[in-house]
């Protein structure tokens, strides 16, 4: 009777813990798993006007490795990722730094002062600076008629990737920020204390503790940064409607795949277009962490 109880109580221990995952395993299932292989089973095939849809297998694939507006985008965010995201990480290491120094008063005023700009909607971000950089209205406007146009258009053709870099910065800084100084808070004070006694001072400290203590966070940061960026898509979207001949409809991968499909009804180009980005971005990703691995041993 005993080992019958036992078994009974170890079966109820085994299904206690699912009892708690199981919820999110069924979320995480109906808006991952299931898009993701919905999405898969519509780049095997393509609909036709004679024919209807029919089986192509890997064609579609096939057609977007040799898509040249495909690569255009692709490379244009991946130029974005490269300048961007050192400069976002960078300010926002320096804004952790600077809060955890403790030479700061009113932290807790800076602290959300600088976090406040993430909290703004990404649309109603955008709608902002463009109303800054826009050529007949705004700021950039107003100090071209004071200083004689000598400003450039950010809207311009030219200038339009670093504008969009802008505003990404802008909101996510503050994020960023926040996920560094919570890991500098997390830092033992016995650690600051004994490079108070062997005399080092702040410059030394930094290097020396604090940024190997955080190394973990930055990882972590520029991953999050890495998958943000090649989601790129509500600033140029956004910014297309004042700034139609700098922006294509294949400015980055998901506004060609968004645009393949709801304005071209080739929905299932566009979602082999969205697996190989996204395969991409995860490779892009696996190689930053294996890179922030090797540099933790």
């Amino acid at each position: 009777m005993s080992i019958a109880m036992t078994g009974l109580r170890r079966s109820r221990r085994s299904w206690a813990g699912w009892w708690f995952v199981g919820p999110f395993m069924l979320v995480f299932a109906l808006v991952l798993i299931a898009p993701l292989l919905y999405a898969i089973y519509l780049s095997l095939f393509r609909d036709s006007l004679i024919g209807g849809t029919h089986f192509v297998g890997l064609e579609n694939y096939a057609t977007a490795i040799v898509d040249p507006k495909f690569w255009d985008a692709t490379g244009r965010v991946v130029l974005f990722l490269c300048v961007q995201v050192p400069i976002m990480l960078a300010l926002a290491l320096l804004a952790a730094l600077a809060l955890d120094s403790a030479r700061l008063r009113f932290v807790p005023l800076y602290r959300l002062s600088i976090f406040l700009p993430y909290a703004v909607p990404g649309v109603v971000a955008v709608m902002i600076w463009g109303y800054m950089y826009g050529d007949q209205f705004g700021l950039v406007a107003d100090l071209n008629r004071w200083l004689g146009d000598i400003v450039p258009s950010p809207l311009s053709e030219s200038f339009i990737l670093p504008a969009i870099g802008n505003i990404v910065t802008w909101e996510f800084v503050g994020y960023n920020m926040l996920i560094f100084f919570s890991a500098l808070q997390a830092v033992p004070q016995e650690q600051y204390e004994a490079a108070e006694i062997d005399g080092a001072g702040a410059l030394r400290t930094v290097f020396s503790i604090k940024l190997p203590a955080i190394r973990g966070a930055i990882v972590v940061a520029t991953i999050f940064s890495i998958i943000g960026s090649f989601q790129l898509f509500n600033e140029p979207a956004v910014l297309q409607k004042i700034a139609p001949n700098a922006i294509s409809s294949y400015f980055t991968p998901n506004m060609y795949a968004f645009n393949l499909s709801f304005a071209g009804s080739q929905f299932n180009y566009a979602a082999a277009i969205a697996i190989i980005s996204g395969v991409i971005t995860m490779i892009i990703a696996f190689f930053a962490q294996s890179m922030g691995s090797k540099e933790q041993k």
